[in-house]
């Protein structure tokens, strides 16, 4: 086994079986179900955002804090604040799911069940398009799915290694950086700084030296240099005929 095809299993090892998706939808559509019925008319629309709808989420057995983010859209008609449906949605999940742990955790509310962890957050939507909560007082403007097109364009434009390079960076990040870089800012910062990498990069070893690079100035700086080191002394190792060591090197950063 190479390093690079070994990083490339692994990146394959990250993704979410079809068993775990199959009692995520069922417990997502359930959600959906119980919301509408909960609130009625003062609910607009309840969707899925971020990085379980990108394909870059990690698996609870190599994350136990993975999470699927849910936005409940109200009405909003009177210009109530944020906490007013954080309070609403709190009282939701506390009714409707007993047996689960159920927590505020700004700007959402934690519904913790034993296969999987939700973050409800609540949003209204006006001309300008959607806003959830910035504080507990204050709502900001956000594009719920909007980055997914960036990095489903970046994905595609380099033969598909964005998502597993994430998926892999964000092993990296848990394991070894003490998650010191928020999951969607690690996103974004490869995806728009590896939009063109097809251009000097092929190999996985290479597009996760960019990726490192790209996120330095964000992170420890020193960690960063640590995990280019290692990749360097594999590649070393390997172009030495050490493929055992090669492999020992590269699994510091990337464990199994």
């Amino acid at each position: 086994m190479t390093v690079n095809s070994y990083l490339q299993g692994r990146a394959n090892d990250l993704v979410i079986r079809e068993t775990e998706k199959e009692k995520i939808q069922k417990s997502v559509d359930t959600i959906k179900l119980r919301l509408n019925g909960y609130y009625g008319s003062d609910l607009s629309d309840v969707l899925l955002f971020g990085s379980y709808t990108r394909g870059t989420i990690l698996p609870r057995s190599a994350d136990s804090r993975s999470d699927i983010d849910i936005m409940a859209v109200f009405k909003n008609e009177y210009g109530c604040k944020p906490q007013t449906f954080l309070d609403k949605l709190k009282k939701f999940a506390e009714y409707r799911y007993p047996n689960s742990i159920v927590a505020q955790s700004s700007p959402s509310i934690v519904l913790k069940m034993e296969h999987i962890t939700f973050e409800i957050t609540p949003a209204y939507k006006s001309w300008y398009g959607y806003y959830i909560p910035a504080s507990r007082s204050e709502w900001q403007a956000t594009d719920p799915n909007g980055f997914n097109n960036i990095l489903v364009e970046c994905n595609k434009n380099n033969e598909y290694k964005i998502k597993p390079v994430v998926r892999l960076m964000k092993l990296w990040n848990l394991s070894l950086n003490g998650r010191d870089m928020a999951s969607f800012e690690l996103e974004k910062k490869i995806a728009e700084e590896l939009k063109y990498a097809y251009l000097c990069c092929s190999s996985y070893t290479e597009y996760l030296k960019k990726a490192f690079f790209a996120i330095q100035w964000d992170t420890n700086w020193k960690k960063v240099d640590d995990a280019v080191q290692h990749i360097d002394n594999a590649l070393e190792y390997e172009a030495d005929d050490m493929p055992y060591s090669a492999l020992s090197e590269i699994k510091i950063i990337f464990p199994e």
